[in-house]
């Protein structure tokens, strides 16, 4: 059945709404960021905004700090537009950074604190922020590369800031006794500490913000190559925050002020929207994790927490379901599980279920996008094993080779129109023009299917797709075999130029336990998958290599085979 215009006016994907949920969504007009905030703290100045290594803060604790730092932006001189970095985990001044850089009507460009110098000096010449705000346990990675960098100033933030007490002892052990913070002197650096004192008793000045002014510079993951700052305006993750909640808040009715789990990153998109901006929409608030890395550390913190929505990606769930004291974790208080980021493997979300007694909530975006593009249903008692159906407002498209709708049920780029899409690529005219289709879609490099009541079904990434002999082999399902396997924890696959065939299919495996050979693999596979699909190499691996948001990196996997 052809995608027909008259069946894509029609929208199939509407009429399997959860009951509530609009087509389309109608925002404020004007509504910015900004004035989003200053309702939220006006509505909920008393409540639990966010919680951070035991410490909370509400919505008017909140928004005094982050007044503060407007108030020292705008003494060091920040311009309406001027940009200003950010290079910090989830920790607690985090948020106060961010909004007050908003309100001083500067753009937000958020910088993955575990970037190598090389990285960070790359991002920093694009971008060209004023100032930086950075983590002090990456200071040496600033350092090295400082003198390249035109940075007016740098302010040093330290884990405890904006915990008071509590946040006094956790600077000195990381201080002192960890000895986590490098002894670098930096030029031009300030104590975030310090910075907030200097601004104290005044008031930020009123900055007139447009919903068409560019609020944040997303950098994608550079999976693809060079980085490029996605130009995400007020308006666009206004719009998507209002499709989420839209989305999500029948099924949040009558539950109260809810508290989520934070361990993504809020340098990265998918937390930034999907958790920070959600929760302080609704009122609720943000547990926020400083090192998801920390298993351990991570698993006792949701031991003596109270917590009422997860969010995360494959690899978090599944580390998290198979460390042996996930089961004293109480998850009875839990409404639902989301994710996104990557692919959602079916083994791991029934490892989820059968843990939690929830359904994973599978979604799909695009740095892009702002992010969210579709989610699953919140009501679903089972995992779909689709990303689910395009949000209000949003429009799919799935286009062929050569720029066509494909017909429903075949598979094809996904192309996205929406109010969440970027206003272009920072800088890049011509990466932008290559990025939009001539009626104005997103192309978005992934290779999807639309089914006929207008889920969608991700096949895989359009460059990761190996061609053997003339077949496609899509790695995603490839790996979900794989991962079947009782005795595999993680799996990648990736292409290899061979001969006459074209390329052949590698197969990166992390093994639970000792003992697994190449030739169990090989039995195991050759039951599921048919001949051009089978990996011709299995190569074990006690990790993979992965993106600051547990993307496995498969660029890094090629990388490693031509070296």
């Amino acid at each position: 059945m052809a995608f027909s215009e008259e069946l894509f006016a029609q929208r199939p994907w509407i009429a399997h709404y959860p009951p509530g949920v609009p087509a389309e969504i109608a925002p404020e007009p004007d509504l910015t960021l900004v004035e989003m905030w200053r309702q939220s703290r006006s509505r909920h100045g008393a409540r639990l905004a966010l919680e951070s290594f035991g410490a909370r803060m509400t919505y008017e604790e909140l928004g005094a700090a982050a007044d503060l730092v407007t108030v020292w932006l705008q003494e060091a001189g920040l311009a309406k537009g001027d940009r200003v970095a950010i290079m910090s985990p989830n920790v607690m001044a985090y948020p106060a950074i961010l909004l007050g850089i908003l309100q001083a009507g500067g753009v937000a460009v958020n910088v993955n604190p575990l970037y190598t110098s090389r990285e960070l000096e790359f991002q920093i010449v694009d971008s060209t922020p004023r100032f930086l705000f950075v983590l002090e346990n990456f200071v040496a990675t600033v350092a090295a590369v400082v003198d390249r960098l035109k940075l007016e100033r740098i302010v040093l933030v330290a884990p405890g800031d904006l915990l008071g007490a509590r946040g006094a002892l956790i600077n000195f052990v990381s201080r002192r006794i960890k000895k986590a913070v490098p002894k670098v002197a930096l030029p031009k650096a300030v104590a975030f500490s310090a910075a907030l004192r200097a601004a104290r008793g005044k008031r930020p000045r009123a900055v007139s913000i447009s919903e068409n002014d560019l609020a944040i510079l997303q950098y994608t993951g550079g999976t693809t190559g060079s980085a490029k700052g996605a130009m995400l305006l007020h308006r666009n993750l206004v719009a998507n925050i209002v499709q989420s909640v839209a989305w999500f808040a029948p099924q949040l009715e009558g539950k109260g002020a809810t508290i989520m789990v934070t361990a993504l990153p809020l340098y990265h998109i998918y937390a930034l929207t999907a958790c920070f901006w959600f929760q302080m929409r609704v009122g609720g608030a943000c547990l926020l994790i400083a090192n998801p890395r920390d298993i351990p550390g991570f698993v006792k913190t949701l031991r003596k927490s109270t917590f009422h929505i997860f969010a995360g990606v494959n690899t978090l769930y599944n580390v998290l379901a198979d460390h042996p004291d996930i089961g004293k974790v109480d998850f009875s208080r839990v409404l639902f599980c989301i994710a996104g980021g990557m692919a959602m493997q079916p083994a791991v979300a029934r490892k989820w279920r059968k843990l939690t007694g929830k359904a994973i909530i599978e979604g799909y975006g695009l740095s892009e996008t702002s992010p969210v593009v579709c989610a699953n249903r919140p009501d679903i008692e089972e995992f779909s094993g689709t990303v689910g159906y395009p949000l209000p407002s949003t429009e799919i498209s799935i286009r062929n080779s050569a720029g066509e709708s494909a017909p429903l049920g075949e598979a094809g780029e996904i192309c996205v129109r929406g109010p969440q899409v970027m206003a272009g690529y920072w800088d890049r005219p011509m990466a932008t023009e290559g990025a939009m289709t001539a009626d104005g879609f997103f192309r978005t490099g992934d290779v999807g299917v639309m089914l006929p009541d207008g889920q969608i079904k991700i096949v895989d990434r359009l460059k990761d797709v190996i061609i053997v002999s003339g077949f496609n082999v899509y790695p995603n399902e490839v790996e979900e075999v794989l991962v079947e396997h009782p005795m595999v924890r993680e799996a990648a696959v990736i292409g290899r130029p061979f001969g006459a065939s074209g390329e052949e299919v590698v197969a990166f495996v992390v093994p639970r336990e000792q003992g697994v050979t190449e030739q169990d693999l090989r039995h195991f596979c050759r039951e599921r998958l048919t001949g051009y699909k089978m990996p011709r190499e299995f190569i074990f691996r006690e990790e993979l290599p992965k993106s600051n948001v547990g993307k496995v990196l498969r660029r890094s996997l090629k990388e490693s085979l031509s070296n």
